[in-house]
C-alpha cells in the first residue's frame, strides 16, 4: 500500500523554515493564552486550587470543613494531604512544597519548624486527649481498664502500636504518656519497658497508619487520639487526667515529661515538654491564594467550623488563641484572641 502524506501546506503556510517556525510559535501562544484565560476566568470556567496539608487526626473534620467550604466556593478544588504533623511541616520547610493552609495536631510544630522562615503565625483552635484504642478481638479486651493497662500491655502476649515521635505529635505524646503513667501508677521502669517493647516493629509515621493493623488483629492496642478512636467506632480506655494530656489544670505536671526530637536542621535537636493537647493552624508563606486560604481558616474558626470539630470529638477553642495576633491577617483577627489578653 503506498504511503499517504498530507500536503505540507495543509498544516503550515507555504514559505521557508522561518515562516513555519513562526506559525508553530503563534499556535502555541494561542493555546497557552487560552489555558491562562480559563484558569483565571472570573466566571469560573476552570477551578482554582486550595492545597491543604494536615495531621492525620484532622482528616475527618477537615473533610467536612472542606465540603462546607465548597458550598461557598463551588469552583475551588480542595486538595488535602494527611501526614504526621512534623512530616507535614517538613513538606513546607525541607521540601519547599507549596501549601495554602496547614493544620497540625500540635501548634508547637508550627512554632518550632515553620516560624518565622515559612510562616508568620499559628492559631490554636482545638483540643484532644490520648486514649488506648482496641477492638472486641484484642487480647484482654474484656479485662483492660484505666487502672490495669500498664501491666496488661507489658504482657508478652500483648502487642500495641504507636506512631513515630520524630514524625508525629501522637508519637511523642505517647512517650510522654508512658512517663506520666510511671509516676501516676508508681511503677518504676514502666516508661522504659513500654518504650522498648517491640523495638520499632509496630511504629508507623502517623497514628492513623496503624488503624488497619488494629482492625485486622495484628496489634491488640493502639495509642491514639480520642477523636480518631470515636470517629472509627473503636473501643478505648479513657486515661486519668494525670496521664492523658487533656487538662489545662495540670500543665505543670505534664511538663515533667519530655522527649528529645529532631530540630529544623540535620543533627539539631529540640526538647519537647509535655503540655495540654492543642491543635494549630497557619497559612504558610508559600500560599498561592491568600484570599481563599483566609476564607478557609475563617470557616474553620467560625461557629460552623467549631461545631464540626466538636461533632468529631475535638473540643474547639473559642475564641481561638494566638501568640502572634499582630501578624494575623485582618480577616482572622476578629475570630482570635491574643494569649494573655484579658477578658
Amino acid at each position: 500500500m503506498p504511503n499517504v502524506r498530507l500536503p505540507r501546506d495543509r498544516w503550515f503556510p507555504r514559505g521557508g523554515p522561518t515562516l513555519r517556525r513562526l506559525a508553530v510559535g503563534l499556535m502555541l501562544a494561542f493555546v497557552l493564552i487560552g489555558v491562562a484565560c480559563r484558569k483565571h476566568d472570573p466566571a469560573g470556567k476552570a477551578a482554582d486550587e486550595l492545597v491543604i496539608f494536615h495531621a492525620g487526626s484532622l482528616a475527618v473534620p477537615f473533610r467536612e470543613v472542606s465540603e462546607r467550604f465548597k458550598e461557598q466556593f463551588p469552583n475551588v478544588v480542595v486538595k488535602a494531604e494527611a501526614a504526621g504533623s512534623r512530616d507535614t511541616a517538613r513538606k513546607v520547610s525541607d521540601l519547599a512544597r507549596q501549601c495554602d493552609v496547614l493544620g497540625s495536631a500540635d501548634y508547637k510544630v508550627i512554632d518550632n519548624l515553620l516560624i518565622p522562615e515559612h510562616a508568620d503565625f499559628s492559631i490554636r483552635f482545638a483540643t484532644n486527649e490520648m486514649v488506648i484504642a482496641f477492638t472486641e478481638h484484642s487480647a484482654y479486651a474484656t479485662k483492660i481498664t484505666a487502672e490495669n493497662w500498664p501491666k496488661l500491655l507489658l504482657d508478652d502476649d500483648v502487642i500495641f502500636g504507636r506512631s513515630d515521635p520524630n514524625r508525629d505529635p501522637c508519637g511523642y505524646r505517647t512517650v510522654m504518656v508512658f512517663q506520666l503513667a510511671e509516676r501516676h501508677y508508681q511503677i518504676p521502669g514502666l516508661a522504659r519497658r513500654l518504650n522498648q517493647k517491640h523495638n520499632r516493629k509496630y511504629i508507623r509515621p502517623k497514628e492513623t497508619n496503624l488503624l488497619g493493623l488494629l482492625e485486622a488483629g495484628e496489634i491488640d492496642f493502639l495509642f491514639i487520639y480520642r477523636s480518631v478512636a470515636s470517629q472509627h467506632g473503636l473501643k478505648f480506655v479513657v486515661l486519668p487526667n494525670e496521664v492523658n494530656l487533656k487538662s489545662t489544670q495540670l500543665t505543670d505536671l505534664y511538663a515533667t515529661a519530655s522527649v528529645q526530637l529532631t530540630g529544623k536542621k540535620p543533627g539539631e535537636y529540640i526538647t519537647r515538654r509535655g503540655a495540654p493537647m492543642v491543635y494549630g493552624v497557619t497559612i504558610p508563606k508559600s500560599c498561592k491564594n491568600r484570599e481563599l486560604a483566609e476564607a478557609y481558616v475563617r470557616l474553620l474558626l467560625s461557629d460552623a467550623g467549631q461545631e464540626i470539630m466538636r461533632e468529631n470529638g475535638q473540643p474547639a477553642i473559642a475564641p481561638a488563641l494566638t501568640d502572634h495576633f499582630d501578624l494575623l491577617p485582618s480577616t482572622l483577627q476578629p475570630l482570635c484572641k491574643a494569649i494573655g489578653e484579658d477578658g
